[in-house]
């Protein structure tokens, strides 16, 4: 299910969830996923090399032995290809499945990834291949409407998790009743992601999950 508006916000019945549980909204990239690592694995076999200096993503892609980073045009095209043949080529976040599998108990879990059309093939497969048979949604821009469509269907508690501030200030001024938590998967991208006093960052898994079980079961 690929870009949906907030006029074609799927039900969640339809998607398998049940509108009578709480609901929990989970990124994939530098959340679920060490999309960093993977697309820096990728790049490598074309020629480049990941230098993470700073939060961003083009802006840390350079030619060996060059000082300025490629331009957005190569960076778009390099993405493109990733997701279109090579998302499903990266690890999972430590902990992150273990503590998904607990989450379940007690909660129904939606996978809300901003990523190409092409990927989501790609991307369910990564998911089934670690156990992970939640229903996936492709989203392109904030988050805050189609969360906000999603969440409307239930009366219970809701979380959402996700690496970027304009994906968490989106849904908590679209959904402010959802308690938000920002996580950075990657070891060299914590130092530089901006944090907010709107959302809680809690970058281990198995802590983030016993804060988001709490939030939901309040």
């Amino acid at each position: 299910m690929t870009n949906p508006s907030p006029t074609t916000t799927p039900r969640l019945d339809a998607l398998g969830l049940s509108p009578d549980r709480p609901l929990v909204l989970i990124d994939v990239d530098e959340v679920l996923g060490l999309f960093m690592q993977g697309f820096g694995d990728f790049v490598a076999t074309r020629g480049l090399e990941m230098r993470v200096d700073k939060f961003a993503l083009f802006q840390n892609i350079y030619r060996p032995g060059e000082r300025q980073h490629i331009d957005a045009v190569e960076g778009k095209a390099l993405f493109d290809t990733f997701f279109a043949g090579h998302c499903d080529q990266m690890e999972p976040a430590p902990g992150a499945i273990d503590a998904l599998n607990r989450l379940s108990a007690h909660a129904e879990l939606l996978i809300l990834s901003n990523a190409p059309a092409p990927a989501e093939r790609l991307r369910t497969n990564w998911l089934r291949k670690h156990g992970l048979k939640h229903p996936l949604i492709l989203n392109s821009g904030p988050k805050g409407p189609i969360a906000a469509g999603l969440i409307a269907q239930t009366l219970h508690p809701t979380a959402f998790v996700d690496d970027l501030l304009g994906n968490l200030d989106s849904v908590a001024d679209h959904a402010p009743e959802t308690a938000t938590f920002q996580h950075v998967a990657d070891l060299r991208l914590r130092g530089f992601a901006p944090t907010s006093d709107r959302h809680q960052r809690i970058d281990d898994w198995e802590e983030l999950g016993a804060a988001i079980e709490h939030a939901v079961r309040r």
